[in-house]
């Protein structure tokens, strides 16, 4: 009897600390000074791999999933689109178009959801190559036709080897222009067009190798038209193939709950960012291109009013880079970034000044080697122009990890990072969200890469910019690691989602599991007795002008803030910002004034909160600021 108790004495103390533990969570003290973690009750039909979360102008929350890093979905052409609404947890699947797997977001001024890019193709790793491939250009010398190519189009090498399109594409016409001026009066020269496609080889293996250039030319071309259209490629390998992008572009309708086409990019995208410009035109940056090759600095930018993308200056970023509209408009790339590059190009942090196309580098930054999958935001509130970066891991698969934050001073001359408090331990992947009370919550992530050795490290932390310290939040239930994300919802709560681990445990030996569970935290202030409120008032605003709101309590009202909507991926979160207002309180109303900087406030629709003195925040209310 007495070895029988000693075996099962172990689980027995397991068992009573977990009921202590649930039992100390949910009483109201604990609540009001840490917090409180709550899973969704999803249904099953509605549970997609959140690779993308946005919280639209309605209130309601787009999760996009796309293929959702699964190969299979992708091969049956199977995409998901979520729509979740917090106020009664009611869901809605979305049609999705095209696969906008690992594509950007961007919030438009009219209240629309500029979503671009996403997969062409998934990656093949080394070892797993079957056919050997390479991108080829495709040129058109014949200035009166165009033409279009089939998925599967043949190219012939000059020693009979044969290699297929792996897309559709075109070709327009090329370009015939007449010279003028002395000796060249009625000359006539004609420009080739050209356009880039990925392609493989028709045989597996090693036959299909190639290591030298060569022309090629098109099945089931003839005569003059087998002269005037060709390709061109370097050399066909076996190594590993990246993923491919896409230049699809669509715009979210809120109203109508669905995607409408708009001109696509350029330039194919995977792993971009887009980013709001202070004139509500969006900006989108680097990504893998349509074969699978990191983008050499060309970027470009969408006009929400024409629908239209045109040529951007041009700099060089590693995949999903953080850039931050900053007061007079120039961008800051703090440093944090996911995933693709080069360990020694594009990992300088700087400000971008788009409309001379100049970079100057910020300094300062220790553990600079440990950027990617770091997570960075533009602290509250917006006008102190600081940004913080925590976290972060070495380039690609790398073991290291940094606990390290560091906060650059945007007004300093020349601006500087210096250090700040540390996390508890190296992290990846952390989310962080801030908060109605001019805080930052921060949480989830993994020590290691995609949670390897099962690192997911289950804790969460309030930074408050005044104190310059953390403050410990309630520990979540879900581990979050690589494709997940956070964001403020409407009434104050922040819902967590995603996460995508490499393996399942410790040893490294089970493939893991996409997380689908939803789990929100309510901060300390939730718990309050009581929230302050806004009623009646303006949903238009004006740069530079006042709205009044007519109020219970103005004298409880002690700050004002304008909050932007996320829209988050990959712990990249380039949109959320916190603008300070100003106060007048009168009789049953406060009158709020808007700072006239429209780089501080760019167009769009933005949460509305008022908070009393000890950071209770009110409930938002929407607004917009044309």
């Amino acid at each position: 009897m007495l070895v029988i108790a000693g075996l099962n004495a172990p689980a027995a103390v397991s068992y009573a600390e977990r009921t202590y533990h649930a039992y100390k969570i949910n009483q109201p003290g604990y609540k009001a000074h840490y917090g409180h973690w709550k899973l969704l009750s999803v249904p099953e039909k509605y549970r997609v791999r959140a690779i993308h979360a946005a919280l639209l102008r309605t209130g309601k929350v787009l999760l996009i999933a796309g293929s959702g890093n699964d190969e299979k979905r992708f091969d049956a052409g199977t995409f998901d689109t979520l729509l979740w609404d917090p106020a009664n947890d009611t869901f809605k699947l979305i049609p999705t178009p095209e696969d906008l797997f690992c594509g950007g977001h961007s919030q438009l001024p009219g209240g629309n959801m500029l979503v671009a890019g996403g997969t062409a193709r998934y990656e093949v790793l080394d070892g797993e190559v079957e056919r050997a491939a390479g991108p080829m250009m495709v040129k058109n010398e014949d200035p009166d036709r165009g033409r279009r190519f089939a998925k599967g189009t043949v190219f012939r090498a000059p020693d009979g080897k044969r290699y297929r399109a792996t897309r559709a594409f075109r070709l327009d016409p090329a370009e015939k222009k007449t010279l003028k001026g002395k000796g060249r009066d009625g000359k006539v020269v004609v420009k080739a067009s050209e356009t880039r496609v990925f392609v493989e080889s028709v045989k597996k293996g090693k036959a299909g190798l190639r290591d030298k250039p060569a022309q090629y030319t098109i099945g089931g071309l003839k005569g003059r038209a087998k002269q005037d259209v060709y390709g061109l490629a370097q050399a066909m390998t076996l190594d590993k193939q990246d993923y491919q992008g896409i230049n699809a572009t669509y715009e979210f309708d809120p109203d109508d709950e669905r995607y409408v086409p708009v001109d696509p990019m350029q330039e194919s995208r995977w792993y971009p960012t887009l980013v709001t410009l202070d004139d509500g035109r969006v900006l989108s940056v680097s990504g893998l291109d349509d074969v699978g090759q990191i983008i050499n600095g060309i970027n470009e930018i969408y006009d929400p009013k024409t629908k239209k993308w045109s040529k951007a200056p041009r700099h060089y970023f590693p995949t999903y880079p953080a850039l931050f509209l900053t007061k007079g408009g120039k961008l800051f790339y703090s440093g944090s970034n996911a995933g693709y590059g080069p360990a020694d190009q594009g990992r300088v942090p700087g400000l971008w000044d788009l409309s001379r196309n100049t970079f100057q580098p910020v300094r300062g930054l220790t553990d600079a080697d440990q950027t990617e999958t770091s997570t960075s935001v533009l602290l509250p509130p917006a006008q102190e122009q600081k940004v913080m970066i925590l976290g972060g891991g070495g380039v690609g698969e790398s073991k290291k990890s940094t606990p390290r934050t560091a906060i650059a001073d945007l007004t300093k001359n020349p601006p500087r990072y210096e250090r700040g408090p540390d996390l508890p331990q190296g992290t990846r992947y952390l989310s962080s969200v801030i908060l109605p009370n001019d805080t930052v919550f921060t949480t989830g992530g993994s020590h290691d890469y995609r949670g390897k050795g099962d690192s997911d490290i289950h804790k969460a932390q309030i930074y408050a910019p005044q104190s310059n310290s953390f403050q410990r939040a309630a520990d979540p239930t879900v581990g979050r690691n690589y494709h997940s994300s956070a964001l403020l919802l409407p009434d104050g709560r922040v819902a967590t989602f995603g996460s995508d681990p490499l393996y399942a445990d410790r040893a490294n030996t089970q493939p893991g599991t996409f997380e689908k569970r939803v789990e929100i935290y309510s901060p300390p202030y939730l718990f309050a007795k009581d929230r302050p409120a806004l009623g009646a008032g303006p949903s238009e605003l004006k740069r530079g002008g006042g709205a009044t709101y007519r109020t219970r309590h103005p004298e409880r009202i002690t700050s004002a803030k304008l909050m932007r909507p996320s829209a988050v991926t990959h712990t990249t979160d380039v949109e959320q910002r916190s603008i300070q207002l100003g106060i007048t309180r009168q009789r049953g109303a406060v009158t709020l004034s808007v700072p006239e900087d429209r780089s501080l406030t760019p167009p769009g629709w933005y949460m509305l909160f008022v908070t009393d003195a000890k950071g209770t925040p009110s409930k938002a209310t929407w607004v917009h600021l044309p």
